[in-house]
C-alpha cells in the first residue's frame, strides 16, 4: 500500500497542475471576446491570436500532463508561457489598492506554479503515465 501511494503522488500532482491550466484555458474560450479586449487594453499584440494560442497551450498541455505524455516538455512550455504572462498580466507594482493585492496574489501563484513545474521538468511524470509505459516498451 505504501508503494502505491508513493507512486501515486506524481499522478496526483499532475492532476492538480493540469486542473489549473484546463480551467484557465476553458475560461479563455468561454469568455474569448472579453479576454481579447482585456489583452488588447494591456497592449498585447495580436490579442485575438495570442489568446487563442494561450488557450490551446493550456488545454492541450493539460491533456498531455494528465495522460503523462511528454510531461517534461509540457512543463518547460508552461514555464516559458507563464514567465511573460505573469509579468504582463499581473504587474502588481503598477497598481494600487485591491487590484494590487489581487494581482500580487496571482503573480505569486504563478511563481508557485513555475516552481511545481520545475519539479515535473526535473523528475518527470512518475509511474502512472504514458511516458513510463512507452519507456518500458522500448
Amino acid at each position: 500500500m505504501a508503494r502505491f501511494s508513493a507512486s501515486a503522488k506524481p499522478l496526483i500532482g499532475r492532476i492538480l497542475l493540469s486542473l489549473v491550466f484546463l480551467v484557465s484555458g476553458s475560461f479563455k474560450i468561454m469568455g474569448y471576446s472579453q479576454i481579447v479586449g482585456l489583452a488588447a487594453a494591456k497592449g498585447i499584440p495580436l490579442a485575438g491570436i495570442s489568446i487563442a494560442v494561450a488557450a490551446t497551450v493550456e488545454i492541450l498541455g493539460a491533456m498531455a500532463m494528465l495522460a503523462g505524455f511528454q510531461v517534461r516538455l509540457v512543463a518547460w512550455l508552461w514555464i516559458l508561457y507563464l514567465i511573460p504572462v505573469t509579468f504582463l498580466f499581473h504587474g502588481f507594482w503598477r497598481m494600487q489598492g485591491p487590484e494590487q493585492q489581487d494581482n500580487m496574489a496571482h503573480f505569486l501563484l504563478n511563481l508557485s506554479l513555475i516552481g511545481g513545474l520545475l519539479f515535473v521538468a526535473e523528475f518527470g511524470a512518475g509511474a502512472y503515465c504514458i511516458d513510463s509505459a512507452r519507456a518500458k516498451n522500448v
